[in-house]
């Protein structure tokens, strides 16, 4: 943890005893939850660094771990080929989101923390009802590995970026394709909506944004 505006550290959380692959403040900021290749997830407390809970379930690297909109949950995305949700505030597993056939890289929620979305290695994004586990859509079209997946400010698209070069929308409700962007000329790491949503901003392998 770091000083935003010195840049002096404050904080080393130790514990976890592999690559740590994702950090993800909880709304409030009052938590921190990271994702590592030790195959586990752990919820700090932001302003100690002391470790709360270790989140253990996954049988793979976690590549991704984000908080719900409310700070109640987490999802966390691994090499296992699943998504996991937890409670946030026991560390206790509630959900295993299963379908993906290839390593889950990215998981959100939905603004609203009705749903999730998650990116795998198998090609495809998957919509899932967060309070269920259900999965309801899975959006196929992309010809290389999902890395980055995002909603958008108001809930009603995703954003999809992919290994084949190009970002993709989709209805959030449907799962219907909407519109692809292409110009990288090399796979698209991540993708992001403004925060007004008209507009997005894509990084690529290719060196450019």
């Amino acid at each position: 943890i770091w000083d935003a505006e010195s840049g002096k550290p404050l904080r080393r959380l130790v514990g976890h005893k592999g690559i740590v692959s994702a950090a993800h403040y909880s709304p409030d900021g009052a938590h921190i939850v990271t994702g590592s290749w030790d195959e586990t997830a752990r919820l700090w407390d932001a302003k100690t660094g002391k470790a709360l809970h270790k989140l253990k379930g996954h049988k793979g690297t976690v590549y991704a771990a984000h908080f719900s909109p409310d700070g109640a949950q987490v999802v966390t995305g691994s090499g296992d080929t699943t998504a996991m949700t937890w409670d946030a505030k026991t560390g206790k597993a509630i959900y295993t989101l299963a379908g993906h056939e290839e390593q889950v890289f990215t998981a959100h929620y939905a603004p609203d923390g009705a749903f999730i979305v998650t990116g795998s290695a198998d090609n495809t994004a998957r919509i899932w009802d967060a309070k269920t586990g259900a999965a309801l859509h899975v959006l196929a079209g992309h010809e290389g590995m999902v890395t980055a997946v995002r909603y958008s400010p108001d809930g009603a698209h995703i954003l999809t970026g992919s290994a084949d070069k190009t970002a993709r929308s989709w209805d959030a409700r449907t799962g219907k394709a909407l519109k692809v962007f292409t110009g990288h000329d090399d796979a698209v790491v991540t993708a992001y909506y403004s925060p007004d949503g008209r507009q997005i901003v894509t990084a690529s392998k290719d060196g450019t944004v």
